[in-house]
């Protein structure tokens, strides 16, 4: 199955939540091709969550599948973190979501 493209599923996720009533932009835009998806979650009590592609071994075919690298941290170790990676893959996607409690509306497998 032929992957669908970080730019299409990246809109489509945004409408999809901003259509919920719920605060979420495209923070960083990658490669519209193939840029690694990240969606940073804050929870609107001081914490932030980090979702990070799953190895392709967990996917199961699956278009896009998300493990979870951090959960309800500082916002600014979650910034460090996708810095960092900007720095090694410039092709990277981040979406912020605000999101207090909820499913974030992403395929998660535990890493």
């Amino acid at each position: 199955m032929q992957r669908l493209r970080s730019d299409i599923w990246c809109a489509a996720f945004v409408r999809r939540h901003n259509d919920l009533g719920r605060m979420c932009v495209i923070a960083r835009r990658g490669d519209p091709v193939a840029g690694q998806i990240w969606v940073e979650i804050d929870h609107l009590n001081g914490t932030s969550s980090l979702y990070v592609p799953a190895p392709s071994a967990t996917s199961d075919g699956l278009d896009r599948v998300f493990q979870r690298r951090y959960g309800e941290v500082e916002p600014l170790t979650i910034r460090e973190r996708i810095a960092r990676e900007v720095e090694f893959d410039p092709d990277l996607w981040v979406i912020a979501l605000d999101l207090r409690n909820g499913d974030p509306g992403l395929e998660v497998v535990e890493g």
